[in-house]
């Protein structure tokens, strides 16, 4: 299927009159100006469909349930929100629970349900993190690292993890980090108390992204500036939770400054995620939604209740350009975890996945692998009527 007649976004050029093919569930043309074709967008902008390396839950299912029902109606969910592609994410929970999940995962993975976004990978938050900085993390199943038990979980997934987090200051942190490394597994720092030269060392050891930026690790300071001063030097990537709540506009826009090319915006959503007000559960711990921020019983802010296209907008209406924060929602996420050549922009060869978008970026079709995904309205769900193009 040809479309033609659209704006294509094409990165650091922004948005290109032409149009593209898909054939086989795969970009084989991508061309400027004007050409014949069977679907004509007039005018309509074109963005990679996105792709969220963070994410727990929504529509009352998390990840960590080891549910695969569930986890199906995440996939689903998201499809709907132009999310193509995503890692499901983990909370620190003891280690026979992850691997029910992690397996679950794997085979849903396998079937690649219709009309859903897919599971690419498995982002492994905790249990390796500092009491210090545990945030909603439960502090009862917290663990050192342990390459004995990851190899065990990555085996029981078949290799899916693509991001395991840990704490540069616990011990063995380095030596974990040289170990499990790869093309396929990568090392994040996450819910840290480590100083600039503990989180160097990891760095410096293959580490090369950082989780939810700003959240859950030590502030910048002119004397001390810590695991943030060391992941900016290293050229590592920089998740970055955008909904309103987790960053104040300034440290957003301070952030693309701190990490050119290397912010990956996530969602961090829970089960909450397309869901009403009221409690949910997390990692063992009751969490309460209101007023869209998601919190533990003593206030701790808990992950977010709004999705990774929402944070895009987000992004752009606090000031950062309208191309940057597109590709901080698709292609950086993807080149952070090494997908990129399948997934993360519009170019020949990779899967066919976009969202036709007005002027204003608001979704009015998602397409997975050319095939187009119906928007629904189901329980929780705003209604955003899709408009369908073929």
């Amino acid at each position: 299927m040809r479309y033609t007649n659209a704006l294509v976004f094409r990165g650091e050029k922004g948005f290109v009159p032409g149009g593209f093919a898909v054939e086989e569930g795969r970009f084989t043309e991508v061309f400027e100006g004007s050409r014949p074709g069977e679907v004509d967008l007039h005018g309509a902008k074109v963005i990679p469909g996105l792709v969220d390396i963070h994410i727990h839950g929504a529509l009352g299912a998390d990840f960590s349930d080891g549910d695969q029902a569930g986890l199906a109606r995440m996939g689903t969910y998201l499809a709907t929100r132009g999310i193509t592609s995503f890692l499901p994410t983990s909370m620190t929970l003891p280690y026979e629970h992850l691997q029910r999940a992690f397996a679950g995962a794997a085979a849903l993975g396998e079937q690649n349900p219709p009309r859903s976004a897919r599971i690419l990978g498995i982002h492994m938050e905790g249990p390796f993190f500092s009491e210090k900085k545990k945030g909603a993390q439960n502090g009862a199943y917290l663990q050192e690292p342990d390459v004995a038990a990851f190899q065990q979980l990555q085996a029981i997934c078949g290799g899916l993890i693509r991001l395991v987090d840990l704490a540069p200051e616990l011990k063995g942190a380095v030596d974990f980090t040289r170990r499990v490394l790869g093309e396929n597994t990568l090392v994040s720092v996450a819910h840290t108390d480590a100083n600039y030269e503990e989180a160097q060392a990891v760095f410096a050891a293959g580490a090369n992204h950082l989780t939810h930026l700003y959240n859950a690790m030590p502030g910048i300071h002119h004397r001390e500036p810590g695991v943030i001063g060391a992941a900016s030097e290293a050229g590592a990537f920089a998740e970055l939770i955008c909904d309103g709540y987790h960053v104040h506009p300034s440290a957003v826009r301070m952030a693309f400054r701190l990490f050119p090319h290397r912010i990956c915006l996530i969602s961090d959503a829970l089960r909450c995620l397309g869901m009403p007000e009221g409690e949910y559960e997390l990692g063992g711990q009751r969490v309460f939604l209101q007023e869209g921020v998601a919190r533990l019983v003593d206030g701790t802010i808990a992950g977010a209740a709004r999705d990774l296209f929402e944070d895009m907008q987000n992004a752009i209406a606090f000031g950062i350009p309208e191309a940057e924060a597109i590709l901080a929602a698709s292609l950086n996420p993807a080149r952070s975890v090494n997908l990129d050549r399948e997934v993360g922009s519009i170019e020949v060869g990779k899967l066919g996945d976009f969202v036709i978008c007005d002027n204003a970026l608001k979704r009015q079709a998602v397409y997975i692998g050319g095939t187009s995904v119906s928007e629904g309205n189901r329980k929780g769900e705003a209604s955003n009527t899709c408009q369908h193009y073929s």
